[in-house]
């Protein structure tokens, strides 16, 4: 039996979060200065905390710090930026 996801995501949240991150140009650009000197365990919420967008939705309606998103794998894509230059 294949676990359900959304695009590859755990649900939808996760998704949206994600792709608003990767394909806004400028908080793409900050998430890739943020993970460059970063050392804490938690990169995706300290990110969005850093950025004010912890109280926010994104344009779609979806919490940056929602109770449903997979921060497991936010931490992780935010750990990739730091290949990025």
């Amino acid at each position: 039996m294949s676990e359900k996801t959304y695009e590859g995501w755990k649900n939808y949240a996760t998704w949206n979060v994600a792709l608003w991150i990767n394909n806004e140009y400028g908080i793409y650009l900050g998430a890739v200065a943020f993970m460059k000197d970063y050392k804490g365990r938690r990169p995706y919420r300290d990110f969005i905390v850093e950025c004010s967008l912890d109280t926010q939705r994104t344009p779609d309606k979806v919490k940056w710090l929602g109770a449903d998103l997979d921060l497991t794998a936010l931490n992780e894509m935010m750990y990739e930026f730091r290949e990025q230059k």
